[in-house]
């Protein structure tokens, strides 16, 4: 009877199989779970500088607009922040898709925040500094961020293919040239004397309206959020779908195979890095002619590369990534006001985050160790089989 009872099934093997176990939920369930356990890391390590997580936590969501403050500013309240938040997410979406398109592909495009800045730069030169009607500046702006994201993004991608240059190398080597290059042509012809920034481009170009009033406050729209969600649904529907995204994900998971099955897999690593650009480009010109309307010259934006470990953290899938580029995005947001309202440093929103990366990429460990747990699982029932069928 002991020998039994020892080797019935533990209850938290199987209580873990039964969270992180499902081949279908996995891929949810296990960075659902690498967050919980992140944050549980983070509120020991707040408690070590005797501060309550709880407030933490709920500071940094009154900083980005999730929940209401104490108090506010004329014409400000939660909705003002809450906007101002959204127009930091949108551009945000944009890029962690474009890493996750290339990643799809075993590609990393290091360079988003390059084709952001030159991207932007070519609407602005363009359509940003015209007299161009509204209804006509604003759609223009976003073709025009397409076209010159994907012409940043191709370059990389046949670099890759025709002379067999690492696109890590090749698209720092571009965020260089861009930045410098952007750069030159603002200090020359376009400089803000007083912001030492790009001039600021025209209302009727912004991909935002700076200074709505709505229910008596006042606060930015970010016009671009509404593209967001279709973009992702999109590149979700291009991979699981249709047949260039077959061969895109067949490419990055065996180049040798898929060319032996007949695929191109220059063309494939070519596409993938123009789709990856044309993304990055969106969200170029949402950042800079919609959350901002101006360039600083030489500096290329960290969301660019932020939006490397938002794609991680989503999985790269890009309904993940909506939910993850939301969850860093009030994490950034609401550090100043947590800074502010609890007494904390605001790097120390920057831990928070690091710790949730550092977490989500042991989920292949957790995914392996798991693995483990649902084998030893069923040897135990099998062994539990056999010696019913003895007695």
């Amino acid at each position: 009877m002991n020998n039994k009872k020892s080797s019935r099934p533990n209850g938290l093997k199987k209580a873990v199989v039964r969270l992180l176990g499902n081949p279908k939920t996995q891929g949810l369930a296990i960075p659902l779970f690498s967050i919980l356990v992140s944050l549980a890391a983070v509120s020991l390590m707040v408690m070590l500088f005797g501060k309550n997580p709880i407030d933490v936590f709920k500071s940094i969501m009154q900083g980005s607009g999730v929940l209401p403050k104490a108090a506010y500013a004329s014409k400000k309240g939660m909705l003002t922040d809450f906007m101002a938040m959204l127009g930091i997410l949108t551009p945000m979406i944009f890029a962690a898709l474009a890493v996750a398109v290339a990643f799809k592909t075993g590609l990393f495009n290091i360079g988003v925040s390059g084709q952001m800045m030159i991207s932007a730069f070519a609407a602005s030169i363009t359509v940003g500094y015209s007299s161009l009607p509204s209804v006509i500046a604003k759609p223009l702006v976003i073709l025009i961020g397409i076209a010159v994201g994907a012409l940043a993004g191709g370059i990389i991608g046949y670099l890759k293919y025709r002379f067999n240059v690492n696109e890590v190398v090749s698209s720092i080597m571009l965020n260089y040239i861009f930045a410098n290059l952007t750069s030159f042509f603002i200090n020359s012809y376009f400089i803000n004397p007083v912001s030492r920034q790009s001039r600021y481009i025209s209302q009727a170009s912004r991909l935002s309206i700076a200074n709505f009033e709505a229910f008596g406050l006042k606060m930015d729209l970010p016009l671009a959020f509404i593209l967001t969600i279709p973009t992702a649904f999109f590149v979700k529907y291009l991979f699981d779908r249709t047949r260039l995204g077959y061969e895109l994900k067949a490419v990055g998971l065996n180049r040798n195979a898929s060319k032996y099955a007949g695929m191109n897999v220059g063309k494939n690593i070519v596409l993938a890095m123009t789709v990856s650009g044309a993304l990055a480009g969106i969200a170029g010109v949402t950042y800079y002619m919609g959350y901002f309307s101006s360039i600083q010259p030489k500096v290329l934006s960290d969301l660019g590369f932020d939006a490397i470990a938002v794609s991680l953290l989503g999985n790269s899938n890009p309904i993940g990534i909506i939910f993850s580029s939301l969850l860093i995005t009030i994490i950034s947001r609401g550090s100043n006001y947590m800074s502010s309202s609890v007494g904390l440093q605001q790097e120390i929103a920057q831990v928070i985050t690091g710790l949730i990366l550092l977490f989500t990429a042991c989920g292949v460990y957790i995914r392996y160790r798991v693995n483990i747990l649902k084998e030893e699982l069923e040897d135990e029932k099998r062994e539990l089989k056999k010696e019913g069928g003895q007695e």
